[in-house]
């Protein structure tokens, strides 16, 4: 059973990562580093201001962490949160898993009709 907190977060972040901007913001930090807001929003054809609101909802999901040295923020990205969602889906996978494996078994015997007797 998942708690309800971390439901909340999950749902943050899935619903920080549902975005494909943000999306592409997170691959761009997490193949290039910690990079300058200006720096993030050149690569878009939107505004400063625009960019620096998703980047504000990823960091509201902890997705990206600002950093802050002299006048420039820098922003990261953070995994951490990432392995509430890969715990999520091992979940899935589990379920899914055990379904597949009653399913190879009814086709590998046709005579059995599921029934217990």
């Amino acid at each position: 059973m998942v708690e309800r907190e971390s439901r909340s977060d999950l749902s943050a972040i899935l619903k920080a990562a549902s975005d494909p901007t943000r999306r592409a913001i997170l691959t761009m930090l997490a193949q290039q580093g910690p990079l300058r807001v200006t720096d993030i929003a050149r690569q878009f054809d939107m505004s400063l201001n625009s960019v620096s609101k998703h980047i504000k909802v990823l960091e509201n999901a902890e997705l990206v962490r600002r950093r802050t040295e002299w006048r420039e923020h820098l922003i990261e990205v953070q995994m951490d949160p990432l392995s509430a969602v890969d715990e999520w889906f091992a979940g899935l996978r589990s379920i899914w898993t055990l379904r597949l494996d009653a399913l190879e078994t009814a086709l590998e015997d046709p005579e059995d009709d599921g029934s217990v007797t």
